[in-house]
């Protein structure tokens, strides 16, 4: 079970601030671009060491890329694009603000440990690692296994539900470290949890279908 799991419960929460959008004419592409701009200027607050005007961008990020698929469902403008696009736009999201952190130079486990800030850099490598591979085992299944089958716009499957940290954990333990000035141990958390939920996933699949 996953924060993903409860998406649709989340989303309707979300419904005056699409509807808004949808009579200011935008398009879901252009909500989704406005997510990404939002990701790399959060990013840039990251690098300058302002961790709390970041995690706001972040915070909005994140709401525009549950919004851009709502405006897509009221417009009826739901096109098999713009879930690539989504899906796209979420992990450029993701490996910039990370490497946002990366590029900061704060200590994660240098300075405790006294050794080199390398450590620091390849902490923040495997949380990118395991954040883009925790999504990559999923259009492989698609493609691989058969599932196509669409429930308001994405692609239904168990995965869904499977493994323990996804992308809302991600950015929602970003956020809450970036606030709380733990950014630090946010990516230590992020950087382990990630790859442990994709191996859950990858366990959940041998199982099934080997």
């Amino acid at each position: 079970m996953n924060i993903t799991a409860f998406r649709y419960r989340f989303i309707r929460y979300l419904e005056p601030i699409a509807d808004i959008c949808r009579k200011a004419g935008l398009s879901p592409n252009t909500i989704t671009i406005f997510s990404i701009i939002s990701g790399i200027t959060c990013a840039y607050c990251y690098i300058m060491h302002n961790f709390i005007a970041g995690s706001l961008l972040l915070l909005i990020s994140a709401i525009l890329d549950l919004v851009d698929g709502s405006v897509a469902r009221m417009t009826r403008r739901e096109t098999p694009f713009g879930a690539v696009f989504d899906w796209i736009a979420d992990k450029y999201v993701d490996t910039i603000v990370l490497l946002g952190v990366g590029l900061s130079g704060i200590s994660i486990v240098s300075d405790i440990f006294s050794i080199s800030p390398t450590w620091d850099f390849g902490i923040v490598a495997l949380a990118i690692i395991g954040s883009m591979m925790n999504t990559f085992i999923k259009p492989v299944t698609y493609a691989e296994i058969g599932f196509s089958e669409r429930k308001d716009g994405k692609i239904d499957d168990p995965l869904e539900g499977i493994g323990f940290f996804g992308r809302p954990e991600t950015v929602l333990v970003l956020i809450l470290g970036g606030l709380t000035g733990f950014i630090s141990i946010s990516v230590i958390i992020i950087a382990v949890c990630t790859n442990l939920s994709a191996i859950q996933r990858i366990i959940y699949l041998y199982q099934k279908f080997s």
